[in-house]
């Protein structure tokens, strides 16, 4: 039986002809600055995200909280969505790096509206602390895949500018945003002072991220990274796969939300979960459990006896994502196996 692993889009192995790439990279001391690789990389992502400088990272989180410390002091309070990556999963690290308290401003999938941003900022009050930046999150991870708007993210720079700002966007899966809508990854990075975006995610490279923005502030990043631990060697062969994944992984998305809609409007007819394909637009899948089939872990343990992984999200909420591992033909597949699941379960229920 094969195993079917729904968990996230990080669980990709690399393919054959991306371990080529990685074999046959160019590799020099990074730390040096002298990574040839890495440097290619570093310029590709400054062209298609039209910024001026970037730095490659391990993960998603170094670049994130690098934004957040090269753009902030200790005291300072950035504005997040309530169901953030940024605030429920990054381990409380604006607070342990930086000595930044974290305004959760609650939205729907991942918008707010003006006044409410608006009320979320700080007057000057000498006992509040200062408001600094707003994070935004492209696509929203507990939203299940949401794509955030253009038109959010112009309201939200405008709002931004006129209160003296930085917006930062934790661009983890900003590709799959820009392969749902059509829209380049430019025309968002162009309200953003700073991007974190993933390699590791959809496009199924086995490491790194990039952060963006200006020559100063990744400057900044630059030397937190070294105080961080994150000054990297011979990175280029890891590089080599992000490079790799750029000309032959953003396409391929498209696959990946294809089943994410299919496998959500088969699931919603199995007895005991909801979910609405209209809110799948990307490669994730948020259903949610009727009270007889919870709590989800003990749901998903019992998916997992039969070769399919998810993560539970809350209680009664489970996670499935899309990535390049998963062909059209397993969805159905994840599909009987759940309903194996709840057969079994209810059967258990009678006998009980």
């Amino acid at each position: 039986m094969k195993l079917l692993d729904l968990r996230s889009d990080t669980v990709t192995k690399p393919t054959a002809a991306m371990r080529n790439a990685i074999a046959a990279a160019a590799v020099g001391d990074d730390v040096y600055g002298e990574d040839p690789t890495v440097q290619q990389l570093e310029q590709r992502m400054c062209e298609l995200f039209e910024k001026e400088a970037a730095l490659f990272v391990p993960t998603g989180v170094m670049g994130n909280q690098l934004c957040l410390k090269a753009q902030t002091q200790p005291g300072d309070e950035v504005i997040v969505d309530s169901e953030s990556h940024i605030f429920h999963y990054e381990t409380a690290a604006p607070a342990v790096l930086s000595g930044l308290q974290l305004y959760p401003l609650p939205s729907q999938r991942g918008v707010w509206s003006e006044e409410m941003l608006r009320r979320a900022i700080r007057s000057s009050a000498y006992y509040l602390p200062p408001t600094r930046g707003i994070c935004l999150e492209q696509t929203h991870n507990r939203y299940g895949g949401a794509v955030l708007p253009l038109e959010f993210f112009e309201m939200v720079r405008a709002v931004a500018d006129e209160h003296h700002l930085f917006v930062h966007c934790d661009g983890a899966r900003i590709w799959n945003a820009s392969v749902a809508t059509g829209i380049p990854v430019s025309h968002y990075a162009r309200y953003c002072d700073s991007l974190s975006v993933c390699f590791s995610k959809g496009l199924g490279a086995p490491i790194g991220s990039m952060l963006l923005g200006s020559k100063a502030m990744v400057q900044r990043a630059h030397k937190w990274r070294k105080v961080w631990g994150g000054g990297m060697r011979q990175v280029g062969i890891l590089a080599a796969a992000a490079l790799y994944a750029l000309e032959h992984h953003i396409e391929r998305l498209k696959q990946d939300h294809h089943n994410a809609k299919r496998f959500a409007e088969q699931i919603r007819q199995l007895p005991g979960i909801s979910v609405d394909p209209d809110h799948v637009e990307t490669n994730i899948v948020v259903f949610h459990l009727a009270p007889f089939l919870q709590p989800a872990a003990t749901f998903v343990a019992r998916c997992r006896e039969m070769g399919v992984l998810f993560n539970a999200l809350r209680e009664d909420a489970i996670r499935a994502v899309f990535h390049l591992d998963v062909a059209a033909s397993d969805v159905e597949d994840a599909v009987d196996r759940i309903k194996q699941v709840i057969e079994q379960w209810n059967d258990r229920k009678e006998s009980q």
